[in-house]
Order: C-alpha cells, then structure tokens, then sequence
C-alpha cells in the first residue's frame, strides 16, 4: 500500500486557504498551521478599525471552516524553522515531518529597521490590530475630555502614515467619523480641530493606481477634511511626537503604521531562494528555487513572467489563484501528469474614501463616484466566506448608509497591550 504523503500549509491566508480548499476528499494528508485560530478578511480591516464592522464578521475560525475536511488538521502553532534535509518544520509545539511543504506566511509590517516606530506605531495586519486601533482611537475621544488644555491636541492628531489603499481608506474612515458621529456622540465637546493627518513620501496617494485614480483620491480625501502631506518621510516617533523629513514634527498619541510590508520569512531557507524584500523566489510553479518539494504561494513568493517581470502585485486575487494552480499540480505531480504554469490575469484595483467616494481601475476601464463605491462594496461583500457574515455585513452597511452611525464602538481592552495612551 502507498504512503499517504503529507502536505503542510503554513498559513492561513487567501493562498492557503484556498489551496487547503481545493486538496479537499484527496489523498493527500493535510497539516495547516498557523499563529491565529481564524481567516482574516484583512480588506475589511480598516472597517473594525473605525467602529463600523465587529471582528467576528470579517473572521473565520479555521475549525469552523474544515469541519467538513476529512483529511486536514489545524494545528494552532508558530512555525519556527525548516528543516529541508529532513524535511521536517520546527514549531512552538514540536517537529512534524512533511512530504510537500508549502509556505504561505504571507507578510509582516515593515518598520525599516527603525525600532522606535516599531515599538510605538500601531500596525494593522491582523485582526488583533485592528481592535486595538479601535480602542486606541476611542479611548482617545475620552481622554482628551479630561485632559488639560495644553496637552489636547496630541489627542487631536490621528496619524495614518502610507497612503496605499489601506491608509487612503482609514483615513476616510476616520473622517467621516469626525464629520458624522463625533458631534453626536460628544454634543457638548468641540471635535472641530480633529486632525486626521495622512503622510506619504511619494507625491500621490494610492501611487499605484492610474493617474486619475491618484488625483480623485486626494479630491475626496480632501473634500472629507483629511490633512494630506506628500513627500515626506517619518524619521521617528517616540509616543508623543512625530519628527518629519522635512523637519516638522507633529503631536499626537495615536500613529498608525500602514507604510509598507515585508514578507514573514521562516528560517532555514537558502538565502538564495530569497529576495532583498523578504520573498521566496518560485518558478512558474510555485516551486521555492533550489527545493523540489518546498513551494510558497502569495505575498511572500517572488515569481517573474513575461508579463510581470519584476513579480506580481501582493493582493488577494494572486494569492487566490496561485493557491488554486497548485492544488492542481500536486495532484497531477503524484500522478504524473503535465502541470501548469501560473499567469496572473490583472483584473484591476480599487479602494474607496467615504461614502459615495471610490476609484476603479480596471484593465479596460476606469470610473470614480458613486458607482464605483457601489462595485468596491459589491465586490468585497462577496469574497466574505460565509453567507451569514455577508448579511451582517451587508445589514451594518445599511444601516450605516442610512444612519451615517454605527452602534459598534466599544472599548474592550484585556489588559497588556504594548500601547497604552
């Protein structure tokens, strides 16, 4: 009789979500690790961020999702290093042998080197983060109430540094928060010098979209009384107070991270089957360069073609579509069929700033407005998982849409948390 072979999936993001999904009732035995218990809709982030969304509706327990995998365990575990010579994985809870490994970790914030920003920036890349923002940006509102009047406007300064879609949606997020909820909330409180302050060191926001997509942005972001500063870069930030490249500092007790990412490499991989920036290089077929048995799918795989030469852009849709091309070559590798090379079809970007605000680049088209707001949310509404979060997601936009409020705002703080105000 054959040996089952074992197949470990480290992470479980879009990429290896997907690929768990489709080895699905195979031969193959399944071992997905990862350091969280859930999915995470990381599109949706900003949404917990700014108190409209709960957590629970953009977060998938990962138990819940295979309970119906008769071949996958889930092992809540930090994957430490690699092995390949004994094709083994160290983790937080011991060694497991594998006969395909693949490495889907994903990516990490990236400070840069700078330690201070790591310690004292609010990053946004998991779940946990997201709340903490939220808690953070909340407990704000309430401390400047009690504060005395010559340390308020370090409360009064919300910092988003990197204007990628992350940055560009948060901060509208936040805007409107300012224009629609505060004065209700607080009626008897002035929020009018509320800053929120977007920095960005090139000279656009959302500087990989097209042109027009570039200037719309900065018009609504602009119109919402978001405070854009381009071409600047933070030097550093002690808790208090931000120190700019061009030498101005700024007071504020809440600096949100979204500057850029690096990928979240595992030791005891060659560094020559690695990036400067912290991904796998793959072949056509995910396959790690140098391993026969080691590939990595998503943000952190580094694969040029002829039509991205210098690597794919690290969005969903990639790590989507890689996670499927390689359930199927695993299945046609132990069977000894041809396999297939992996070619990312673009197809497109977005992100949206507000209420009726929204860019849309698609490869044949691009629109703004309303009607791009409307695809942005259509879009992301059906890439949740499950029916039941679509329709409370769906039901707490409407609601919203309708209200401009949310009844989400809620301090939950468990204790030990890095930033404190």
């Amino acid at each position: 009789m054959e040996k089952q072979r074992t197949i470990i999936i480290i992470g479980g993001g879009f990429g290896g979500l997907q690929l768990a999904r489709r080895l699905r009732k195979t031969d193959f035995r399944i071992l997905l690790f990862d350091k969280q218990n859930h999915h995470q809709f990381q599109p949706l982030f900003y949404q917990v961020a700014s108190s409209r969304l709960e957590p629970s509706t953009i977060s998938f327990p990962f138990r819940k999702i295979f309970q119906k995998f008769p071949n996958l365990d889930f092992i809540l575990a930090e994957v430490i290093s690699v092995n390949p010579g004994e094709n083994e994985i160290t983790t937080s809870i011991g060694n497991f042998k594998y006969d395909f490994l693949v490495i889907a970790s994903g990516c990490k914030t990236n400070y840069f080197g700078n330690k201070e920003l790591e310690n004292n920036c609010l990053p946004m890349k998991t779940t946990g983060d997201a709340i903490e923002i939220r808690n953070r940006i909340l407990l704000g509102f309430e401390k400047y109430i009690s504060t005395r009047e010559d340390d308020k406007d370090s409360f009064l300064n919300i910092v988003i540094v990197g204007a990628g879609p992350t940055g560009v949606e948060l901060a509208g997020a936040f805007a409107e928060m300012k224009n629609n909820i505060l004065p209700k909330d607080y009626p008897h409180n002035n929020f009018s010098k509320l800053r929120i302050i977007l920095l960005e060191g090139s000279s656009n926001t959302l500087n990989n979209m097209s042109d027009a997509s570039k200037k719309a942005s900065m018009k609504y972001l602009i119109e919402l009384g978001v405070s854009v500063i381009t071409g600047v870069f933070v030097k550093s930030y002690d808790g208090e107070k931000v120190s700019l490249s061009n030498g101005e500092t700024i007071r504020s007790r809440n600096v949100i991270w979204a500057a850029g990412v690096t990928g979240s490499i595992i030791d005891g991989i060659d560094k020559e089957s690695t990036t400067k920036s912290g991904r796998y290089i793959v072949d056509r077929y995910n396959q790690v360069l140098g391993y026969s048995n080691i590939f990595s799918i998503g943000d952190i795989a580094y694969m040029e073609t002829p039509l991205y030469p210098h690597g794919h852009p690290q969005v969903a849709n990639v790590a989507i579509n890689q996670g499927k091309n390689l359930a199927f070559n695993l299945k046609n590798k132990i069977s000894g069929k041809p396999l297939r090379e992996y070619e990312y079809k673009d197809l497109g970007s977005m992100a949206t700033i507000g209420k009726h605000r929204a860019v849309v680049d698609l490869p044949f088209m691009r629109f703004k407005g309303y009607f791009a707001w409307f695809i942005w949310m259509f879009l992301h509404l059906m890439l949740i998982l499950s029916v039941k979060n679509k329709l409370l997601i769906f039901i707490n936009w409407a609601w919203y849409y309708l209200t401009k409020d949310s009844s989400l705002r809620l301090i939950i703080d468990a204790g030990g948390n890095k930033n404190k105000l």
